[in-house]
């Protein structure tokens, strides 16, 4: 599942270091789980937008 959010800020440089090493320990986060889940048969055989 792909999750997209749009979000203007204008942090500091600080804060856009901080931000980006948050989303990217995010996105391992959810790597990790999906390459987990995969083998398990967790993930779901469609995407929600296909199982309406």
């Amino acid at each position: 599942m792909k999750v997209v959010v749009r979000v203007k800020s204008l942090p500091s440089p600080e804060q856009a270091k901080a931000l980006a090493a948050t989303l990217h320990a995010c996105n391992q986060a959810a790597n990790a789980a999906s390459e987990m889940a995969l083998p398990m048969s967790m993930l779901p055989a469609t995407s929600p937008s296909e199982a309406k």
